[in-house]
């Protein structure tokens, strides 16, 4: 027989330990086993009720790791609200300090950081203490840009949950018990800090505004840092797709993305990334044109312009999704929406418009950027070529 689904209040919307909810008597390992919770990662579990998202997962994540590591690349991209950047099944990227050591974990993914401390994410308030539960007596001095925190070490006695629920101690990924549900997290814009770990003329480590809410704050790096680990991290495609819609989003800007690749040219990475930022457009209405553009450019073609206003003799304006203006060439991305009847109308009206203007106007679908693509490749050159273009 299934256990009955028992929620106590205090892990009401919560991811927390298993081991710590059976040690202070609150579920039972049984219990631990009902609908009411899911199992993340190993010995972290969570109210069955939260949306599987890439920020469950960090939460899990960061639970099992120590304090000082930070959310980075697609990951905090993903927190910011950018929602393509990752899903609830994707590795969680996390930037480690360099005295840490972090193991290999499933649905890890580490990157070692030089910066002491890499990053901060804003002084604790106090808080009250619930009746039963004790207060931390550490006496250690709090960590600042002259006394920097050294290595953390894990206690043999950890304190009860309902302390850590209640927001007493740096547990990431635990938060007091909320009314309801918890809320869709707006993306928060980071200010970029001025910190520079002596010797290091690399990355500043930024100042943090976390995400805050059921789930405790998630410490990310802010965006214009997020571009840079995309830009090193990831793969071109998936990168510029990412990059161009914090760019298109307003997290961050072209001036803020030249300064941190300038500043981090002679680092591992910092070719690739300048390299990529330049391949980078606000302008991309969606993360398939973006991928459309850059497997483009990448198989040899000249850069096309994102949104190019195009107008016509009769006043009107069109906006092509891509266009080689020189060569009256462009290329619409068709994507699932497109089959919707009234948008089907306008697009064809639109092309029927461009191409009694001299255009030669090709159409990609879905199916045939991911599928299809060599030969996408072949007729879109073949259409500049007719046009002039010459390599």
């Amino acid at each position: 027989m299934p256990p009955r689904p028992h929620r106590p209040d205090a892990l009401t919307w919560q991811v927390f330990r298993g081991s710590d909810a059976v040690r202070d008597g609150l579920l039972s390992e049984h219990q631990l086993r009902s609908a009411a919770w899911v199992r993340l990662r190993h010995d972290i579990y969570a109210d069955a009720r939260l949306e599987r998202d890439h920020a469950l997962a960090c939460r899990a994540t960061l639970l099992r790791l120590p304090p000082g590591v930070v959310v980075g690349g697609p990951s905090a991209a993903y927190l910011h609200g950018i929602e393509h950047a990752a899903t609830f099944t994707d590795d969680v990227h996390v930037v480690v300090p360099r005295q840490l050591r972090v193991g290999a974990q499933r649905g890890l993914r580490v990157h070692v950081n030089a910066f002491t401390p890499p990053f901060d994410i804003g002084p604790r308030q106090p808080a009250e203490f619930p009746s039963g539960a004790s207060r931390p007596t550490s006496t250690a001095r709090p960590p600042s840009a002259s006394h920097p925190p050294s290595t953390p070490r894990r206690s043999t006695a950890r304190p009860p949950i309902t302390a850590r629920l209640a927001g007493q101690l740096p547990n990431v990924g635990t938060s007091p018990r909320p009314a309801g549900p918890p809320p869709r997290q707006d993306a928060v814009v980071a200010e970029p800090g001025s910190t520079v770990a002596p010797g290091h003329g690399l990355m500043p480590a930024p100042t943090l505004t976390p995400v805050c809410g059921p789930g405790g704050p998630i410490p990310r790096s802010d965006p214009g840092r997020a571009a840079w680990e995309t830009a090193v991290w990831l793969d071109p495609v998936r990168a510029v797709t990412i990059v161009d819609s914090l760019l298109g989003q307003g997290l961050t800007d072209r001036a803020a993305l030249t300064g941190i690749a300038a500043r981090n040219a002679n680092r591992p990475g910092g070719r690739r990334a300048q390299w990529l930022f330049d391949l980078t457009d606000a302008g991309a209405q969606s993360p398939p044109e973006s991928q459309l553009r850059v497997r483009l450019v990448l198989g040899g073609l000249p850069r096309p312009s994102v949104q190019h206003p195009v107008r016509l003799p009769n006043g009107v304006v069109l906006h092509p999704d891509l266009a080689w203006p020189e060569y009256r060439v462009a290329v619409e991305y068709d994507g699932q929406w497109h089959a919707d009847a009234d948008q089907l109308h306008r697009d064809r009206r639109r092309l029927n418009l461009l191409v009694s203007a001299g255009w030669l106007v090709l159409h990609v679908t879905s199916r045939r950027l991911h599928a299809e693509f060599p030969a996408v490749l072949r007729e879109v050159r073949a259409a500049l070529v007719a046009r002039g273009w010459r390599r």
